[in-house]
């Protein structure tokens, strides 16, 4: 094709908490010029921010130019829960236990590691927003007991370690009596995902053309060359990395294969010195379900925006990517029961934060990082593993932009095509039916 003009916009439902409580950023700076680069990256999260960098380490003299919808954070990666992931966590499955070549997987994600550990060195950023502490699987039930086991079962197949912890070891790390059981993993950092994204941007500007608010409303063949399409300005450069997830549909790319997914959360004011008396525990931890639909757990500390507990469970698809505010008030009632189950010494407790993340899957699990035509490159469809997978498929476009190969791009460029999904609205009444009912059937996890 010679030209691809977007539908629509990103829209969000409530604020970017993680984002919020860090306070204000600096001014955005907005294209308002037409201009030229060697590469122009549509998009300023993980995959975005990524890409950037590893075109700084490929090509250290390339002008690049980042453009981003709205600002730094605002968007998914404010409103992702912060867990970067080293081992299988398929989401599909009932325990996270991957299909595919597990060891190669771990190999690529304890790469995008170490390859975000060094940006955070290498900037300068807060060591807070990116803690590698580890996680765990908590489980509230014989069936997060046995699928716990086996998970670590597999685990152990693989030569990973794990460490299971009874339930007075759950009550001392979180403060709850409701977990019966945990196991423990010591690879996941543990990300205050804005303070991550906000520092690697501030990193990058030093090299970098960063214009955030900014969305790309085209981008067209002009000559050799693509040029992308602000309000304001424009960008013309040969090669062009599209790392917007999900909004890769919106300029008409891989239309009818990507399923559009939103999953909610919400976060507690700033607690007081009684309430973090009476709830007990440590300071920071992080529990995800021992079943994939079950709920997600986090409590930060001071160093992180203030000592608060994260609460994310729910999902719906909506293929037109926007959520509703009506969504959003089907999902507080549920969240704040559990909340309250967990800890009900400080049941009742009024959230600050409610919000929607936007997650973009495949039905066969394949993520989306290929050159879609000559100098186009796609960074997409995280499937619900925005952080680890988001800088793999950023990094993986970078070096594919510039013609290298690697394990990471081999392992990419070797994937199937995302499967057609049924048409609609069969897709979305099926999916919404399947996620309520994995929903029902985890129960207390």
């Amino acid at each position: 094709m010679t030209g691809y003009s977007a539908k629509q916009l990103p829209q969000h439902t409530g604020p970017a908490a993680w984002n919020d409580i860090l306070g204000t950023q600096p001014l955005a700076t907005p294209l308002n010029s037409n201009t030229t680069a060697d590469f122009v990256i549509v998009g300023g999260g993980f995959a975005g921010l990524s890409a950037a960098r590893r075109l700084i380490q490929l090509q250290p003299n390339a002008k690049i130019i980042v453009l981003e919808a709205g600002r730094l954070a605002e968007g998914a990666a404010g409103r992702n829960s912060g867990f970067m992931i080293d081992l299988p966590h398929d989401l599909a499955s009932d325990d996270y236990a991957g299909t595919g070549d597990d060891h190669l997987m771990i190999s690529m994600n304890r790469k995008a590691i170490e390859f975000a550990r060094i940006a955070v060195q290498d900037y300068g950023v807060d060591s807070n927003y990116f803690d590698p502490v580890g996680k765990v699987n908590g489980s509230a039930s014989t069936a997060g007991d046995t699928h716990n086991t086996s998970y670590a079962k597999h685990l152990s197949s693989l030569g990973e370690t794990s460490e299971t912890l009874d339930a007075q070891s759950m009550h001392e790390l979180t403060g709850s009596r409701h977990y019966r059981s945990g196991l423990y993993t010591p690879g996941t950092v543990m990300l205050q995902p804005a303070g991550y994204i906000r520092g690697l941007g501030e990193g990058l500007k030093h090299t970098i053309g960063l214009h955030e608010n900014s969305p790309v409303t085209k981008f067209s063949k002009v000559g050799p060359d693509w040029c992308c399409y602000t309000s304001k300005g424009s960008v013309t450069a040969p090669r062009v990395i599209l790392a917007n997830n999900g909004h890769l549909e919106s300029f008409g790319i891989a239309k009818g294969r990507l399923m559009q997914l939103f999953l909610y959360a919400s976060m507690t004011p700033e607690l007081t010195k009684d309430d973090i008396a009476n709830l007990g525990g440590q300071s920071r931890w992080g529990i995800t379900p021992s079943d994939p639909m079950g709920t997600t757990m986090r409590r930060i500390d001071t160093g992180q925006g203030g000592n608060r507990i994260i609460t994310r469970t729910c999902a719906a698809m909506r293929p037109n990517m926007v959520t509703s505010k009506a969504d959003l008030a089907r999902t507080t009632k549920v969240q704040q029961e559990k909340f309250d189950s967990r800890f009900p010494q400080l049941a009742g407790m009024k959230m600050e934060y409610r919000w929607a993340g936007h997650l973009c899957l495949s039905l066969n699990g394949v993520s989306l990082m290929k050159e879609i035509e000559n100098g186009v490159f796609s960074a997409c469809v995280q499937n619900g593993l925005g952080v680890t997978r988001g800088t793999l498929t950023g990094m993986a476009a970078a070096e594919l932009a510039c013609g290298e190969t690697s394990d990471i791009t081999r392992y990419f460029t070797a994937e199937a095509p995302p499967k057609q999904l049924p048409p609609k609205p069969f897709a979305a009444i099926g999916a919404n039916t399947y996620l309520r009912w994995k929903e029902w059937r985890a129960g207390n996890e």
